[in-house]
């Protein structure tokens, strides 16, 4: 099992998203990146303490290569936009990658570099090694099947 951190806007979807992926184990979501020990949602949503709304995903690597899930993470956020993904403004709902291996590093910057000349445009994704990550509360976990009509600027259909 391996893991990555990715920030990819409101991250009720990006759990949902991500545990719909043949290949991911666990998905956890939570706040990374930010200054301040074990914020809450109230800190990084109103306060901007500078958490980014981040999924930590366990995944099998022979299932699923680093590679492979960083084009299904591309292909639900915006990498061009700075600080918003669908309705959701802030620096906590920026785009990231947080990596915890330094291999995983140089796979994610390979692939960003491919994204950004695929798309013929700059990409703002962050890719950086993993700072801190906080678990968000237990509301916030699984949000989306506790709450099928919750917002989410990901479209599963």
């Amino acid at each position: 099992m391996k893991e990555i951190y990715l920030a990819g806007g409101c991250f009720w979807g990006c759990q949902k998203y991500f545990d719909l992926l043949p290949g991911v184990l666990e998905t956890t979501v939570g706040y990374a990146n930010g200054p301040v020990a074990n914020p809450t949602y109230e800190q990084v949503k109103l306060d901007h303490v500078g958490h980014a709304e981040t999924v930590r995903v366990a995944y099998d690597p022979q299932q699923l290569p680093l590679g492979a899930l960083l084009e299904k993470y591309f292909a639900v956020i915006d990498p061009t936009s700075v600080n918003r993904q669908g309705e959701d403004v802030g620096i906590q709902y920026r785009t990231g990658i947080y990596y915890t291996d330094p291999a995983d590093g140089d796979t994610a910057r390979r692939a960003l570099e491919q994204l950004s000349i695929a798309i013929a445009a700059p990409v703002v994704v962050e890719c950086k090694p993993l700072e801190n990550f906080y678990p968000a509360e237990e509301y916030h976990q699984k949000y989306l099947e506790k709450n099928p009509n919750g917002y989410c600027h990901i479209r599963f259909d």
